[in-house]
């Protein structure tokens, strides 16, 4: 009788706990909406899918988006399950190659950690303007880097001979009358005589090619004309050529990075060389 209380109790039990389970599930599902695509025994919610569509995009980039996702979810989905099915018992045991990760993700971590609380980020001019005359070579050009002001306007504009005089001109006087007066006579002016423009920028800008907007050029103007009838023209400040050293300034952020990195990686070198004679000094680490 007592041994078919037990039985009964635990059936009761076991039944109470499935039915907690099924309930719990059916909570999370109401929660997480409805299901809007199934792969197998997995379920893709409207939650889910909900976040990772940005907020205020239209209906038909929503659309897209969501197609987009739950075919990615669907194709992974797929895999994982085919390869789960097909792969050996052997070829499924990942546990040396995730052991091997965590330990190279926990190494990468604590060396950026280490390199973020040494690294001096203050790099001064005069280290810029060294290791820039140190490394010239580094620094040649495949296009030509130029300072130019530009413009696109009709060709039968009357102020067009009015604007390449000013655009041109030594005097700062008639430099800003260019900048003015291009506004209004012009369909583009862009002054671009303090920064140095890659040739093919410049080229994009005009809508031509880097080529032949360098190969009009004839007495420091380059100017080409288009099927609609107006002149697309670069008054050439000043230009370095292809093969010459770029300008220290048009690659400054350049050499500030390669500044930065070879302090990161001697930061690097001094940390594995200092943990070596840490652990030999130690007798943490003993070669027998």
């Amino acid at each position: 009788m007592r041994k078919g209380l037990i039985i009964l109790l635990t059936l009761c039990l076991a039944a109470s706990c499935q039915l907690v389970q099924r309930l719990r599930e059916g909570t999370n599902e109401l929660l997480r909406g409805e299901v809007v695509a199934r792969v197998g025994k997995h379920k893709l919610y409207q939650s889910q899918l909900q976040s990772y569509i940005p907020a205020g995009v239209s209906a038909e980039d929503s659309a897209a988006l969501a197609t987009r996702f739950i075919n990615a979810w669907a194709e992974d989905l797929l895999l994982l399950d085919m390869a789960q099915e097909q792969l050996s018992k052997a070829d499924k045991d990942v546990k040396d190659e995730l052991e091997e990760y965590r330990r190279t993700l926990l190494k990468y971590r604590y060396q950026q950690l280490y390199i973020l609380q040494r690294l001096d980020t203050l790099i001064t001019d005069e280290e810029i303007e060294s290791y820039y005359n140190a490394n010239k070579d580094r620094f040649r050009l495949d296009r030509p880097v130029i300072k130019s002001r530009y413009m696109i306007i009709p060709a039968k504009s009357r102020s067009l001979t009015s604007l390449k005089k000013k655009m041109s001109s030594a005097d700062d006087l008639e430099v800003m009358e260019a900048d003015s007066l291009g506004k209004y006579a012009a369909l583009k002016y862009v002054d671009a005589s303090d920064t140095w423009m890659d040739a093919i920028t410049l080229a994009q800008e005009l809508g031509t090619d880097w080529r032949s907007l360098v190969g009009s050029i004839d007495k420091q103007f380059a100017q080409l004309p288009d099927e609609a009838g107006n002149l697309h023209i670069a008054y050439i400040v000043e230009m370095v050529q292809e093969g010459k050293p770029a300008p220290q300034e048009y690659v400054t952020e350049r050499i500030r990075d390669l500044i930065l990195s070879s302090r990161k990686h001697k930061l690097e070198s001094d940390l594995e060389r200092d943990l070596l004679e840490d652990a030999l000094r130690s007798q943490k680490f003993v070669i027998y």
